[in-house]
């Protein structure tokens, strides 16, 4: 017993030194626990949606008013044109776009049915069935209320319904799960790879001591830097090569803009990526503990960019919180040139925030790595 409680006591110090390793055992639980509490929410509301009401009678607004009273539609934007539903919708900052027609009201007062477009954005099909589902169901109660206004006598119906609602999917009509799910399998390999794998790589290089041999030669920082970086990028343009090959080939994934912009925006995807390995690797002392940095950064890139679950569900603090994730951009970004076509006059705010995130994060890894080797 007395060996085995020594045992025990060198343990527990040992795990006392390695203050790192023991904050990510405490930490991760909490973390997981939250994301998967909060974060993930399959019920999807608060929809950004465009109207373009060219009726502008009572019966368009107290259609507008239950729409946004059940809570599924934020009606955030008003329309002038068709040409406005398109470029909202477009970029992304709308989910839903609602056109009601200039004769609606003209057509419920006269007994004729009155048709509303629904326009809904089914790239995310977890949100386009919300929007559906909410549409038909908030058109049906409003035509119930219009018909018990119009029983006449004691025969009791009306000629027609008042109301047709006329859902619109876009870009995946017809809500093929591996057009949204392969564009965001691409971003996490991506992400899998470039931090994971380059963050251990280096580590392991640190714990052989190899990397002190290279720094002691008369190569100069930069070149070390991008002697190990460079092999992970091409890597990972394999990786998108394969996975676009397969999806159109295998799922028949239509890719609607332009390659050569993907391939393009992919870099600054990896160098974002590659900065996050870089900066993990001047943190971390062992592999494993750059392991579990890499996790710590993966599980909310999966939760939080959008690749299984609509952002729009998510409370505000993580929706947030998902605005500082690489993958969150790269993800609008695949999916607006792949399935709806989109060119860099849309994506740009994207890009932006991708730059962004690359001089800030890739600025802080240089300078620590150069402590670290030094």
């Amino acid at each position: 017993m007395k060996r085995l409680k020594a045992l025990l006591i060198k343990e527990f110090i040992q795990m006392r030194r390695d203050k790192l390793t023991l904050a990510m055992m405490l930490v991760m639980p909490i973390v997981q626990l939250l994301l998967f509490g909060y974060a993930i929410n399959t019920e999807v509301k608060h929809l950004p949606t465009i109207v373009f009401d060219q009726s502008l009678q009572q019966d368009s607004r107290d259609l507008l008013n239950s729409l946004r009273a059940s809570g599924y539609f934020d009606i955030e934007y008003t329309a002038k044109s068709f040409q406005d539903i398109n470029d909202t919708v477009d970029s992304g900052k709308a989910k839903v776009g609602i056109i009601i027609p200039p004769d609606f009201s003209e057509s419920i007062k006269h007994g004729r049915t009155a048709s509303v477009q629904v326009i809904v954005d089914a790239t995310d099909s977890m949100s386009a069935s919300s929007a559906i589902s909410a549409a038909q169901m908030i058109g049906q109660l409003n035509a119930q209320k219009i018909s018990l206004q119009k029983i006449q006598g004691y025969t009791g119906h009306p000629e027609k319904k008042p109301y047709d609602i006329r859902i619109r999917p876009w870009y995946n009509p017809d809500f093929v799960s591996a057009f949204y799910m392969v564009p965001g399998i691409m971003g996490v390999i991506l992400t899998m790879t470039m931090v994971m794998i380059t963050s251990m790589a280096i580590v392991r290089e640190r714990e052989r001591g190899t990397l002190e041999q290279l720094i002691v030669t008369p190569m100069k920082t930069w070149e070390l830097m991008l002697g190990k970086l460079i092999p992970y990028s091409i890597v990972g343009y394999v990786q998108v090569t394969v996975s676009i090959l397969v999806g159109i080939f295998i799922f028949g994934l239509p890719v609607r803009g332009s390659l050569t912009l993907l391939y393009a925006l992919t870099s600054l995807f990896i160098i974002a990526s590659l900065a996050q390995g870089l900066l993990i690797s001047t943190l971390a002392k062992t592999q494993m503990q750059a392991m579990q940095m890499s996790f710590f950064v993966f599980l909310p890139s999966i939760l939080l960019s959008g690749f299984m679950f609509p952002r729009e569900a998510m409370p505000l603090f993580f929706n947030l919180l998902g605005n500082v994730l690489p993958l969150t951009f790269y993800l609008q970004i695949m999916r607006g040139i792949i399935l709806k076509g989109v060119g860099l006059s849309v994506v740009w705010p994207q890009v932006l925030s991708l730059a962004v995130f690359i001089l800030i994060v890739l600025s802080i890894s240089i300078k620590k790595f150069q402590k670290k080797i030094i």
